[in-house]
């Protein structure tokens, strides 16, 4: 490992490189870089990124105790549609198509709902993937079939107690707004995503979460669980040492029934992110990792080629066209799918022969204060900035640096705390809070001297 970056590094840190010629190519040299370079990884050889963040908006009609905004979220102007579109082309030049762009903030929601659409449209006319971030409450099954006829391929609902939601004191209560959640997407080609921050306050709950997940694998596609990290304006700050990603896995086994190989098929630096996928028929869980030598060969065999994640059968056929067409791969890779189909036969005939893919994905964010370099420039989880693509953990790490500083726009300046054009480019001071435009550890503090 190497040293971690001091603050005056992490300040001037540009992001990544603009990529030349081939995005996957330079995410393969990326990797090799980092000392992440193996058969089974995917970012260099089936992706040039896992994601990057659009934000739309930095306003959130939350107040999290581990949020990843800055102090100056609330007080920010929503940037202009016009720099958004600019940010759409600039990320389908460098990172290529089919890459997954997740529409978020903020809430992207509180967006004015034309520009949302707009967004996505734009997004998808490009040749990527749009995805919709949202704690949900304005989420409506109305906005989601704007949202999916204007392209939209998925809606991932942040639910967990961080956000301190008033009625739900357990993860366990809050698996009636999942469901509800599950509901308003219900009937829409959208694969439906949850994300979950662990923390100490849930980590226990973590094995019902995963029985939640594996009774809803019919209408559920991919479950994230991002552990804590002391970035942002949150309250709660670094985490506890049991939890790492290690104990993460082997609680969702614990509710699971079976244990995932979460290590065979890497998804960027090793130390950032672990990835499961589980097979589910008759509510019993197989794993589809567990062989890394089919791992490695199915990769290969998927090469660069788009998958429906909405449509599970048509992805099915288009994978095993893809391993039929390829006779040396299909020798190693067939033996395995046929064993493992043997070994699920009785819940596959108890299910009617139908059975459901969960995909499970945990990412270790890294504290502002303790970035290491080599998980920077492996990241698979970045953020469109003015200026490129950046690691997520990097830009949260200098948030208001880059967030308060005027953008180009037709005619001079875009000024971000008041939303109008200058005739030049005056960098602003941070804004004077107030009770209105505070939260996290800010509001506190604001409180506090007001006495209350």
């Amino acid at each position: 490992m190497l040293a971690p970056l001091t603050h005056a590094q992490i300040l001037a840190h540009p992001g990544l490189a603009a990529s030349v010629g081939d995005p996957v190519a330079a995410a393969c040299a990326r990797m090799r870089g980092a000392g992440q370079w193996h058969p089974r990884q995917s970012l260099g050889r089936r992706f040039a990124t896992g994601c990057i963040a659009l934000e739309v908006t930095q306003r959130c009609n939350l107040d999290c105790s581990l949020c990843y905004l800055s102090d100056s979220a609330e007080a920010i102007h929503d940037i202009p549609l016009a720099e958004l579109l600019r940010r759409i082309a600039s990320i389908r030049a460098e990172l290529g198509p089919h890459t997954e762009v997740q529409v978020t903030g903020g809430d992207p929601t509180l967006r004015d709902r034309t520009e949302l659409v707009a967004v996505v449209r734009a997004i998808a006319a490009a040749g990527m993937r749009p995805s919709l971030f949202t704690n949900g409450i304005r989420a409506t099954h109305d906005l989601l079939a704007e949202l999916a006829a204007a392209g939209l391929q998925d809606v991932a609902f942040h639910v967990d107690l961080t956000q301190e939601r008033v009625g739900y004191p357990t993860e366990a209560a809050l698996n009636a707004l999942r469901r509800e959640y599950i509901d308003r997407a219900r009937g829409l080609p959208l694969a439906v995503v949850f994300n979950t921050t662990v923390f100490d306050g849930n980590i226990t709950e973590l094995p019902m979460l995963a029985s939640f997940f594996r009774e809803h694998a019919a209408a559920v596609n991919l479950v994230s669980f991002q552990l804590q990290a002391a970035t942002g304006r949150g309250t709660l700050g670094s985490r506890a040492t049991p939890i790492n990603k290690d104990s993460v896995a082997a609680a969702l086994a614990a509710g699971l029934g079976t244990k995932l190989r979460f290590d065979n098929l890497a998804v960027g630096h090793a130390d950032c992110n672990r990835y499961g996928l589980a097979l589910i028929a008759s509510g019993q869980v197989h794993d589809l990792l567990d062989d890394p030598a089919v791992v490695a060969a199915i990769l290969e065999a998927m090469g660069t080629a788009p998958f429906d994640r909405a449509r599970p059968a048509r992805r099915a056929r288009q994978l095993i066209a893809r391993v039929l067409a390829r006779p040396r791969l299909a020798m190693r890779i067939l033996p395995w799918a046929a064993a493992k189909l043997w070994a699920m036969r009785r819940d596959l005939a108890a299910a009617r022969f139908r059975a459901d893919k969960l995909t499970f994905f945990i990412h270790d964010f890294m504290d502002a204060a303790a970035l290491e370099p080599d998980r920077i420039a492996a990241c698979s989880f970045l953020v469109a900035t003015a200026d490129g693509p950046m690691s997520m953990c990097l830009h949260n790490a200098k948030r208001d640096q880059m967030l308060l500083r005027p953008l180009p726009a037709a005619k001079g300046w875009w000024d971000p705390l008041t939303g109008e054009t200058r005739a030049e480019p005056l960098q602003p001071a941070p804004p004077l809070l107030t009770r209105k435009t505070a939260k996290g550890r800010r509001r506190i503090e604001i409180n506090h001297r007001m006495g209350r």
